[in-house]
Order: C-alpha cells, then structure tokens, then sequence
C-alpha cells in the first residue's frame, strides 16, 4: 500500500478490533508499569483498567537486581500480553542489544522501541530509530517504534518493517495532552491502515478520549495513572474515556461550524404577535 495514494487520504480507519502484528487486543488502552507507589498498586491499577497490553522497561528492571526479579513475576502473573521496551537508550547499537536481551527474557518478538536524543524533551532519535528499526525488522522483531509526527521518519519506519506506529502527544511525563493535533490528525490521515498509537504526553482522561475521536486505535500512558492520587480509580477513568472516544469516532462526529445552526428548524413554525393578542 503506497500511503501516498490520493483515494486514501482521508480515508476513515477501519472500525474493526484493535490488531497488532496479527494479535488481536481486547482493549485499546496500554499501560505502562513504572513510578507506582508499589507494585500491588502497579498490579490493581492494571486490573481495573482492563488494559490489553502494558509495557516493561528492561534496563530499569536489570537495575533492580532481586527486587526486578519478582516484580516481572508480578508482570507475567498479570492477565494481559508484555511489551518490553528500550527506554533510556541514546542510540541505535544500545536499542539494538536491549531489545535481543529482552526476547530472551520474556519470550516474545514483541519490543517498543525507544532511542532518545535530548534528555530535556526525552524527543526519539529519528535518525537512530529508523537504524534501529530497520536492523531489529530484519532479526525478526516486531517494532513498536515510539516516534514522533513527522512523515518523513513515519514513512521510513514502515518502509523497514514496523506495522504499528506510536507518536508521541507530547514530551513523556508532561501531562501536556496532544499538543500539535494538526499533525497528528495529517498523519491518521496519511497512514489510513497503519495502526496508530498515542504515546506519551497523555495526562488526564479527555486528552485520551480527545486522541480516539480523532481516530487514533489506543492510547499507551503511564505517569498520569501511577502518579495520580488513586491509581486505580484513575486507571478506570482512562478505559472509560477510551471507549468513549472510540464510540464517539466510529459513530460519527458532527461536523464543526463557523456559525450558528439552530437544533429546532423555524421553517413552517407559525408565528404569533403576542403583543397584539387581546
């Protein structure tokens, strides 16, 4: 499929269920599994929102030594399928050999993909992830390159392979919500079959529903469920507000006005002078 085909731009992703690398997910909403106050929290927070996949930074887990040891017991006792990622590596060759060790560890093809240029905006490396992505496809990974809206880097990402693609709403951590919703609805547009991911940035409820409406197929967020005052009550907030905006997407927005349009059509609607009544 050339994404550059004028019959497709602008046409509407497909209503189906939300399907990864021939995997078919329950739920739209992914999670990730770090900066809880406890790993039970980590747990039930998971649990209550129902999420299909969540994500496991490998190099954080190695740092824990034992404690990182029972904790991804924890992860593999969870009803959901893990997504190991390459979190806090700088370069190509760095993302490259975590994502081998994490295949090894857990099993799985699976892997996100992270490789961070600036430490200040935690912004992808497009040049390294393209690398990356193009090697890690070739030894038979399937890559879930967190990237940003740049078509450029997008196109060369599925030209190596990636089937998914997850850009980022903001800066990780920030909370900021989508903050170019310009690009990100040029790129749902620009890659109609290519299932799309909001990653990062995310940090209330209606920033998720905000992404599915626009026709995003999940949202991926982390810190504004484990830093929320109640974890868990927020983790059903998420899932709530994430089949909400799906719902509202596949049913159909009404178009956006410049002016008025009256709900109740005054064409035909008798009126009386009340002023001249006896």
């Amino acid at each position: 499929m050339n994404p550059r085909e004028p019959h497709l731009l602008g046409h509407k992703p497909g209503t189906g269920p939300f399907t990864v690398y021939g995997t078919e997910i329950g739920s739209r909403l992914l999670l990730g599994t770090a900066l809880y106050p406890s790993p039970q929290i980590m747990a039930d927070a998971v649990r209550a929102s129902g999420a299909g996949i969540v994500t496991v930074s490998l190099r954080r887990e190695q740092a824990r030594g034992r404690t990182g040891e029972r904790f991804l017991d924890l992860i593999r006792a969870l009803p959901v399928a893990v997504l190991p990622n390459t979190a806090g590596c700088r370069t190509a060759r760095e993302a490259i050999t975590t994502a081998q060790m994490a295949r090894e560890l857990f099993d799985t093809a699976w892997i996100k993909l992270e490789v961070i240029a600036n430490d200040d905006t935690l912004q992808p490396d497009l040049f390294g992830l393209v690398e990356a992505a193009e090697a890690l496809a070739k030894d038979g990974f399937d890559v879930f390159p967190y990237t940003t809206e740049d078509l450029g880097a997008a196109e060369r990402l599925v030209g190596a392979g990636c089937r998914v693609l997850m850009p980022w709403g903001a800066p990780i951590g920030t909370g900021r919500g989508l903050a170019n919703p310009y690009a990100l609805r040029t790129m749902r547009a620009y890659f109609p079959e290519i299932p799309l991911v909001i990653d990062a940035g995310i940090g209330a409820p209606s920033h998720a529903a905000q992404a599915m409406e626009m026709g995003f197929d999940a949202c991926l967020l982390n810190t504004a469920v484990a830093k929320a005052g109640d974890p868990v009550s927020m983790a059903e907030a998420f899932a709530k507000a994430i089949e909400a905006g799906r719902a509202a997407f596949v049913s159909g927005l009404m178009e956006q006005r410049d002016m008025a349009s009256p709900s109740t059509p005054v064409a035909g609607t008798p009126f009386f002078d009340l002023a001249r009544q006896p």
